[in-house]
């Protein structure tokens, strides 16, 4: 077990998170799908190998402390170890700075800055303790462990009815760079993706809408909306030896939109 990886990945029942686990099942490493779709989950899981042992399905809401710790101890359990975080667990709830309810912004923020700090701390704590116990040297270590955080292109732009959300993710960002610090020592490495429009369930209406869609495209330089599959392999690339000399940094995936300061024309 100790030379395979074990990925622990939030939000892993659908989109952006599903193919995340899909990439480092193609790598061989073990898997820990975190959720609260639990039929989802389950059959992702199934999909990925829990019949043989290779993944395992976790009911698991980020923004309970409770629930956090239970996942590491149901990872500990099973695999006896953590590698790799992708913090992706993430959620939204339109809203402006005149019409959000306080109700809606604690959700939004309970899952995606305040629940991404507790599955982290929770996975920097284990590496760390694993670490400590292999006696490992920090430049052997961060060939092996990564915490990656899944941001936004909108942690630096904003949305006027996605006022939570864009707090959060500009949260993330900050949170990323701290952690990066605190860890380095350690030779954890720690960095975020900003994706921007990712073909997920979360943008399908805007997709299916030829208007919408249009407008999207008009701002996407590289001129088509992401795939999953795409942010996928940069995280498989962050979590690999071969990003082993960047931390601290998130790596934006939107088809050249923070490059672009007008919108372009498309067919």
């Amino acid at each position: 077990m100790a030379d395979e990886r074990v990925v622990i990945v939030t939000g892993a029942s659908k989109g952006i998170g599903l193919a995340c686990a899909r990439r480092f099942a193609e790598e061989k490493c073990h898997l820990v799908l975190a959720d609260i779709d639990i039929e989802a989950g389950k059959e992702a899981a199934e999909d990925l190998g829990a019949a043989n042992g290779k993944a395992l399905f976790v009911d698991c809401n980020v923004a309970d402390p409770l629930s956090v710790r239970n996942l590491f101890a149901e990872t500990r359990s099973a695999f006896g170890r953590v590698d790799v975080l992708i913090n992706n667990a993430g959620m939204v709830r339109p809203g402006n700075i005149l019409d959000l309810g306080i109700d809606d912004f604690d959700a939004v923020l309970g899952v995606n800055l305040r629940g991404a700090f507790l599955v982290a701390r929770e996975a920097a704590r284990q590496m760390v303790a694993q670490i400590a116990e292999a006696e490992g040297r920090a430049g052997e270590a961060r060939r092996r462990y990564a915490i990656i955080n899944m941001s936004s292109v909108n942690a630096v732009m904003a949305i006027e009815n996605q006022i939570a959300y864009v707090m959060s993710k500009g949260g993330m960002n900050q949170m990323t760079k701290a952690m990066a610090l605190a860890l380095a020592p350690h030779g954890i490495r720690v960095n975020a993706i900003g994706p921007g429009s990712i073909n997920t369930e979360v943008l399908k209406s805007v997709a299916d809408n030829p208007e919408a869609r249009r407008k999207i495209l008009s701002r996407t330089p590289l001129g088509h909306i992401g795939d999953p599959d795409e942010i996928a392999g940069i995280a498989s690339f962050l979590a690999s030896k071969d990003a082993s000399y960047i931390t601290g940094q998130c790596l934006y995936a939107d088809g050249g939109r923070l490059a672009l300061n007008y919108t372009v024309d498309v067919d």
